[in-house]
């Protein structure tokens, strides 16, 4: 079992509905507030973590959401050998489960041992049962379970980045450098900066989400973002006669840059803007030293796929765990949902004050 290394302990609280789950060796409890330092530097240890397990996307969950959250970490005697953070979702509309992590590409177990990853897969059924849920979901980007329902309908498309962005414009197409010059042509700048860019960068995104017929988040959870990781995250904007008609939210960590999330107004769309706003983000990724570039989730040959493919990004396969209550498939509470069409379509026809207005009270119980 691999060491936590020393200094690692930290206290934890007792949950009436998450008792300790494990064996001799290994126990799992439920941590609180107290061992936030102690989780986060078993995190670090472990080369494979990911920047959603760090303890603050529970402060960003919880003030973003008030959303509830469960998290849990393996002990071995007083050492933690092992993480797995959970947030609740329940509502009526598309009630009562788990994820690791919610709103998030990413999340899940983090362990080394076999054991220690059962014993916390152990601890998430017993809460899960415990809360009446029925399902649980966890996001890895490995296949660490077996003989469990799983999605594999997903990827994440990674581009590794050279040391400089001219060295990575000489890696694009001719036709992809064209079509970034070209909104260049018609006057588009690009900037990107922090917390002042915050209004613009929701213009764009919230009336984005609206034509596509998708709940948007409220401006408090960029915000929160921004203040939780203050040298990680950034937004960049591209301007056209100065008004922002692209916008990125980008984050940082382990050598990485994630984009989240990404949107550009259609009336712009011709111009190309959203190609520039990529450039903008990748040419600042590879001048500050991030050896690789996330476009994010994809389905294998949809558009989204297409468009970060020709950047140069390549497939990998992430792996949705799920424990079920009732047996069955992986549910499916997304977007490409038949069942959700109507209400889509109803969506997109909002204005755009009351889509911003009702999105936030729904998103937060979306996964």
């Amino acid at each position: 079992m691999q060491s936590a290394g020393a200094g690692m302990k930290g206290s934890v609280a007792a949950d009436p509905l998450a008792p300790a789950v494990g064996g001799p060796s290994i126990q799992v409890r439920a941590v609180e507030d107290s061992s936030k330092q102690a989780w986060d530097d078993y995190v670090r240890s472990m080369p494979q973590h990911g920047l959603y397990h760090l303890y603050a996307w529970r402060d960003v969950i919880r003030e973003s959401f008030k959303g509830e959250t469960h998290y849990f970490a393996a002990y071995a005697g007083e050492q933690i050998v092992g993480v797995l953070p959970l947030g609740r979702l329940n509502s009526k509309l598309f009630g009562n489960f788990l994820v690791s992590l919610p709103y998030f590409n990413y999340g899940g177990v983090l362990a080394a041992a076999p054991e220690v990853r059962q014993a916390l897969w152990n601890s998430a059924v017993n809460i899960a049962q415990k809360l009446g849920c029925s399902h649980f979901e966890l996001r890895h980007r490995e296949a660490i379970y077996s003989d469990v329902a799983v999605r594999t309908d997903k990827v994440t498309m990674m581009l590794s980045l050279p040391g400089s962005s001219d060295a990575l414009s000489k890696q694009l197409s001719s036709k992809l450098r064209s079509q970034i010059k070209r909104p260049q042509r018609e006057g588009a700048i690009g900037v990107s900066g922090g917390k002042e860019l915050l209004s613009e960068f929701y213009a764009v995104f919230s009336q984005n989400m609206r034509d596509l017929g998708t709940p948007v988040y409220a401006p408090s959870l960029f915000a929160n973002i921004l203040a939780a990781f203050p040298d990680a995250a950034r937004l960049f904007i591209v301007k056209v006669g100065g008004k922002a008609v692209a916008a990125a939210f980008v984050i940082g960590h382990n050598g990485t840059m994630e984009i989240p999330w990404a949107s550009s107004l259609r009336e712009a769309n011709h111009l190309s803007v959203n190609m520039l706003l990529y450039w903008e983000v990748l040419k600042y990724s590879a001048d500050h030293g991030y050896a690789r570039f996330d476009f994010g989730r994809s389905t294998l040959d949809a558009g989204t796929f297409k468009f970060k493919k020709q950047w140069g990004a390549e497939p990998e396969q992430l792996y949705w765990h799920y424990w079920m209550k009732d047996g069955g498939g992986p549910p499916k509470i997304n977007h490409s949902n038949p069942k959700y069409q109507l209400l889509i379509a109803a969506w997109q026809r909002l204005p755009l004050p009351i889509a911003n207005w009702l999105g936030p009270k729904l998103i937060k119980h979306l996964p």
